[in-house]
């Protein structure tokens, strides 16, 4: 059974013969026939470029990349050269003429993407449905939403469809999803990962989200995506706002080096965990003016308590911030992402000068020097990544505007981990945020508050 099996074990299955990539992709497609239909997760599925590059695989002889032969899916808006890419709408729907930098370095990296995973209708919305490929189910609950934009990859990670994926969050739309089917997401530092060849403008144009958009992978396991995250960071050349910041090394060694590259893939030994007792936690049940369900905030209590009972130093904290300035969050969301379509009409006029613009960026920076003296005192910051478990279709939840989007607002990754389930069975998830460019020390925090039984990992939903 490979469903479940990690991205990393199935490379290495792979790279020792024990497996062949064919096989992996047949047992791709046969789990995609077998769950999807319950979920449509997978849309753009393209079999005979699949297996065209299996073959490839299973017939090359120079080293193996760390995700040799891994089949998975990619979310609808990263250009797959020879795959049709929608983001959800007639107007950008076509055939991709070349791969985008986060697509063409996992598949340098051996992996085989055998299809997209669906999204909403230009990723606007919290919940996956769109006139083309019509609603993604929650594999926990069919009747209940995976969230959006993400919410196909995040559908398909939790069904055992794909190992590995690749989100995009510019206010949550990669850590909603997470959060809604119980797997991980790792929103990164704003502009650690190129965004050259994701939500390409028909016909070209410039490209309007410069700021509070980030890229990052989701999967099932912690080391998996530490993995998918040296694949993908660092500078490509053409997105000139991606810094070459190295990634830490996760404690107790893991993998080395700044980046992986196809000329020299580093180790894949997992890491061991952070040690709690020397670890600084901010545990807080909710953000002011944010209404959150009572079995969402009875976890996070928990985690605070059995957290503090495994040694670390836990305080319910903040920073010193007026969060009702994330309202500028949102209109700045608004220009950025509307200022080139029809949707600019509805803008301020306000909205549209470059005055403006420069004033909202000038309290941004405000906002995130607060958070950066905050983490002088603390490790991680943690928080539920939703007001309510994943709700109805047709049930919208308390819109969780701000406890997300206080971090694409202030540029910070954070790392969406599960937290077990509530009353209702369903999953829920906290989000665990860290100073800019400490993608690896949140790593080391999930993991070790998963070694001391503080968190559960990933569960597989009843009937997966």
């Amino acid at each position: 059974m490979l469903a479940y099996l990690s991205a990393g074990e199935l490379a290495e299955r792979m790279r020792r013969k024990e497996l062949r990539a064919t096989e992996a992709v047949d047992a791709f497609v046969a789990r995609v026939e077998e769950r999807d239909p319950a979920i449509n997760a997978v849309v753009s599925l393209d079999v005979e470029r699949a297996r065209r590059l299996a073959r490839r695989r299973d017939d090359s002889t120079p080293e193996p990349g760390p995700l040799h032969g891994v089949p998975m899916t990619i979310k609808d808006a990263f250009d797959v050269e020879g795959l049709r890419t929608t983001i959800g709408t007639p107007v950008f729907d076509r055939v991709a003429e070349r791969s985008s930098t986060v697509a063409r370095r996992l598949e340098d990296a051996g992996a085989i993407i055998v299809g997209h995973s669906n999204v909403p209708p230009f990723l606007a919305d919290h919940v996956t449905e769109n006139e083309i490929f019509g609603r993604t189910n929650n594999p926990w609950a069919p009747d209940r939403t995976p969230g959006g934009s993400s919410g196909g990859a995040a559908a398909a990670l939790a069904a055992g469809i794909t190992p590995v994926e690749a989100g995009s969050d510019l206010a949550g739309s990669l850590r909603l999803p997470a959060h809604y089917c119980g797997v991980y997401g790792l929103k990164c530092t704003e502009q650690r990962v190129p965004m050259t060849g994701f939500f390409t403008p028909p016909g070209g144009g410039p490209r309007p989200v410069r700021v509070m958009a980030a890229l990052g992978p989701l999967a099932r396991d912690l080391d998996d995506l530490d993995l998918m995250l040296r694949v993908i960071a660092g500078p490509d050349g053409v997105d000139v706002d991606v810094p070459p910041v190295p990634l830490a090394a996760r404690r107790g060694g893991g993998r080395k080096g700044p980046f992986l590259t196809p000329e020299r893939w580093e180790g894949a030994l997992p890491s061991a965990p952070a040690d709690l007792r020397a670890t600084r936690l901010a545990v807080v049940p909710a953000l002011p003016g944010v209404r959150v369900a009572a079995g969402v905030r009875d976890r996070l209590s928990g985690i605070a308590a059995a957290a503090a009972d495994a040694g670390a130093r836990v305080d319910d904290a903040l920073p010193t911030v007026d969060f009702g300035q994330l309202t500028a969050a949102g209109d700045l969301i608004g220009s950025i992402s509307q200022i080139f379509t029809p949707a600019a009409a509805a803008l301020r006029e306000e909205q549209r000068s470059l005055a403006w613009y420069l004033r909202v960026l000038d309290q941004r920076d405000r906002f995130t020097a607060a958070f950066e003296a905050f983490f002088a005192d603390h490790d991680a910051l943690v928080l539920p990544a939703g007001t309510t478990a994943a709700p109805p279709h047709d049930a919208r939840a308390a819109d969780p505007g701000p406890l997300l989007v206080f971090a694409n607002f202030a540029g910070l990754p954070v790392l969406t981990a599960p937290a077990g389930t509530g009353a209702d069975g369903l999953p829920i998830g906290v989000q665990i945020v860290g100073p800019r460019w400490s993608e690896t020390r949140l790593l080391d925090i999930a993991a070790a508050l998963e070694a001391a039984g503080v968190l559960p990992g990933f569960q597989r939903p009843p009937g997966c």
